[in-house]
């Protein structure tokens, strides 16, 4: 019983935040609470909490595919490839600093662009999620649904990132700044030539700050004091 009213608990946190949740049979829900009857079946909380994951992912991916979604976020901006950080640095010393600036913006809108391919991938991963993965979830740590999340779509987000990155990075024209950056940097007299691969680099680093946003998102969903809002959510704190 004490696991069916955490799991109802979690619901109306997601649901708080995302008042177009209410086909999840609100009132069924809230007769459950306040008779203390825990009328709700197993399946009907699972499919509850994937309805509610669904739109808690969604947040995740629509955050980071907005415009400046990774650019302007400390969190998951993508900055020159750490690991040829010394071109960055020359280039800027010899005055190619606003090229620089120019090729790391378009790093970020490639992956800006790429995210919103993210949200039927964690829909369908979410459709495929058992009574026994939402309770799982339920007594996991706090980004439990983002590491199942993680668990079960990466292969298929890097597969289907790939492709998009790389359209995304020649629209943008990161493509082009990036070979001109590493074709000016390899020119300079006495420096190890570099060349590494910026679409792997890409690929991965919008997949990181992907789920750093779903992670987020879940965490302000299962303990944000400002969600208890309604007089539902009231009565469901008052069952702990």
């Amino acid at each position: 019983m004490a696991d069916m009213k955490n799991l109802i608990l979690l619901i109306a946190l997601f649901l708080a935040g995302n008042g177009a949740m209410a086909q999840i049979k609100l009132d069924k829900i809230k007769g459950a609470i306040l008779s203390g009857t825990g009328q709700l079946s197993k399946e009907e909380v699972g499919a509850g909490l994937k309805e509610a994951l669904t739109k808690g992912a969604s947040n995740g991916s629509d955050l980071a595919s907005q415009v400046d979604g990774y650019f302007k976020n400390p969190e998951i901006r993508i900055p020159f490839p750490p690991e040829v950080k010394n071109v960055e640095t020359r280039l800027r010393q010899i005055g190619m600093g606003g090229e620089v600036d120019k090729f790391v913006l378009a790093l970020n809108r490639a992956a800006e662009d790429a995210a919103k391919e993210a949200k039927p991938i964690f829909v369908s991963a979410i459709k495929q999620m058992t009574i026994q993965d939402a309770f799982s979830i339920l007594k996991g740590e706090q980004d439990a649904a983002t590491r199942y999340l993680k668990r079960t779509t990466s292969d298929q987000l890097t597969q289907a990132f790939q492709p998009i990155i790389q359209n995304s990075l020649s629209k943008v024209n990161a493509t082009q700044y990036y070979h001109n950056l590493i074709s000016a940097y390899n020119k300079i007299p006495l420096v190890k030539k570099v060349n590494p691969d910026l679409e792997a680099y890409a690929t991965q680093k919008a997949l990181d700050g992907l789920f750093v946003m779903v992670a987020k998102e879940e965490k302000a969903i299962r303990q944000n004091p400002q969600a208890r809002t309604s007089e539902l959510l009231k009565k469901v704190f008052s069952q702990q």
